[in-house]
């Protein structure tokens, strides 16, 4: 877009977004009006407001769709703060439309209960990277006080296209809220995903794990190419997230999407923590610490287990786009989590997920020295049980890391004991995009090749530092993702999370247990 290098390289998002709308409102002006005030002068989206508010003038107006005509898509689902009684449903109009609904009930024949949905638009105007004027309307129905452990019918609607008409009964789908109690159960997660043939078979591969939840730890769709946020990035693309959620839909819409923001999702034409687009399109629980500056930092609970979700784009030296934008509040939340879920009862297992790698050698991004720097002694004080991680497209398993050593070699089919020994790092970033490439032997089930030391580097406050690394176990590049198993025990008894690498084939490429005493 015109903008030098090194002015690119040294500005924050904030200032990114700054640049944009003070560079694209000038633009406007000087061709008279090339789209609606609301969309120039407007945030990125009004929550509740009519979807028409941002509509660019000079296409034919969408008052006078049939909405018998318009059906909805990309369903995706998300768990409310207490996935045992709240749900958030979510979905796409490729135009405006009237009065959009959720109906529900626990029989398909049974959809009496009806809630109105907010709709959420979301313009891209022409110049801001490749597509042209571009309007997208997500719209979002909060369901709350549902029965634990139950599975609901749902249709999503608008005037003119009622999911309970007979017609329309294909297109109802199913979810089931969390258990009130400590039951057996399966999640799946990967990261970097973006739209391709890949990801459409890893996503075949996910629903057949008949998973609860599934963890997305960032570069969701790839809207933005580049990932670094900067002006003169124009290839960013809007419509790029119109395919995804397309893409996602036959799991989204009956297995929740939790989402974690990467770099790759800051888009600084939206809003100046580059997350507006964002908050156009999901709906996540809101009891993080900055709603506001991070929206993708939340926490739930499922079963005897605890899930948090962080944004490393705070804490990032490699990609500092969003460097300190919480002040240091992330982390401070952090530890309150981690603080309050070990001392829970009803807690055995911690699982933390982002994106920027703390152990990984690959010969892109390696590690971040901010995630070791600020996260590390927090998952090692409070023994966290799994951390999972995206950013390197490839899949990588560390042993057993504390201090930065390894406490105990986790061979595949081994056991980990967090209580004792440490922490277990998984990369997990193969989910569809481009792979990329170890400095070391492949190494994975079937075709093991240990090595006593890999030679890698950590990002760090400048630049990067060499390292040689002693804590590579598990290597494998090829498209593949994360299922977990995870087993409760009675009081005293070992639960267990049972970890494996699924390759796209179905092969399992890596599989290790870890272990603790139930509370």
């Amino acid at each position: 877009m015109g903008v030098p290098e090194r002015l690119a390289e040294r500005m924050s998002m904030a200032e990114q977004h700054e640049y944009l709308r003070a560079r694209f409102s000038r633009r406007t002006m000087i061709r008279g009006g090339a789209v609606t005030l609301g969309a120039v002068t407007g945030g990125a989206f009004v929550p509740g407001a009519t979807a028409q508010a941002a509509v660019p003038s000079g296409r034919p107006s969408t008052e006078t769709v049939d909405g018998a005509h318009v059906a909805p898509f990309g369903r995706h689902l998300a768990y409310g703060t207490d996935p045992r009684t709240e749900m958030t449903v979510s979905w796409q109009v490729p135009v405006a439309v009237k009065k959009p609904f959720i109906r529900i009930g626990a029989h398909p024949w049974d959809l009496s209960r009806k809630i109105d949905a907010e709709v959420r638009s979301l313009f891209t105007p022409a110049g801001v990277g490749a597509s042209g004027n571009h309007t997208q309307y997500y719209v979002h129905a909060k369901l709350t006080h549902l029965r634990p452990g139950r599975t609901y019918y749902y249709g999503v609607g608008h005037q003119g296209f009622d999911p309970a008409e007979p017609h329309l009964l294909g297109t109802l789908g199913t979810f089931t809220t969390a258990p009130a109690r400590k039951t057996p159960f399966t999640f799946t997660a990967f990261g970097d995903e973006g739209v391709s043939y890949h990801a459409l078979a890893n996503n075949s591969l996910l629903l057949g794990q008949n998973p609860a939840f599934h963890l997305h730890a960032g570069d969701i769709a790839y809207g933005d190419p580049t990932g670094q946020g900067r002006t003169d990035d124009t290839g960013f693309d809007s419509r790029v997230w119109d395919q995804f959620l397309a893409q996602t839909e036959s799991v989204a819409k009956s297995v929740p999407w939790m989402p974690a923001y990467g770099n790759h999702d800051m888009e600084a034409w939206y809003s100046p923590n580059g997350y507006g687009g964002e908050e156009a399109r999901w709906t996540l629980p809101d009891n993080g610490p900055d709603k506001k500056n991070l929206p993708g930092v939340y926490s739930f609970t499922y079963g005897n287990t605890a899930v948090i979700s962080l944004d490393a784009n705070d804490i990032s030296f490699e990609i500092p786009a969003n460097l300190g934008i919480s002040g240091g509040t992330q982390t401070t939340w952090l530890e309150d989590r981690l603080k309050k879920y070990r001392a829970a009862p009803d807690i055995d297992f911690i699982v933390v997920f982002f994106h920027h790698c703390a152990y990984c050698t690959s010969t892109s991004h390696a590690s971040e020295g901010g995630v070791r720097q600020e996260w590390v002694p927090l998952f090692e004080k409070y023994t966290v049980d799994l951390v999972i991680n995206g950013h390197n497209h490839q899949y990588e398993r560390t042993d057993v890391i504390k201090g930065d050593k390894v406490t105990r070699k986790l061979p595949i089919g081994g056991t980990a004991y967090p209580e004792t020994d440490g922490v277990v790092y998984v990369t997990a970033g193969a989910a569809g995009r481009s792979l990329y490439a170890f400095s070391a032997p492949l190494s994975y089930e079937g075709n093991e090749h240990d090595v006593d030391s890999v030679s890698s580097f950590v990002n760090v406050k400048g630049g990067k530092q060499n390292e040689t690394v002693t804590w590579s176990r598990v290597r494998y590049l090829d498209y593949s993702f994360l299922r977990v198993d995870v087993t409760p025990a009675p009081k005293g008894h070992l639960a267990t999370l049972t970890v494996r690498g699924i390759a796209e084939t179905g092969d399992q490429v890596d599989h290790f247990t870890v272990a603790r005493r139930a509370k």
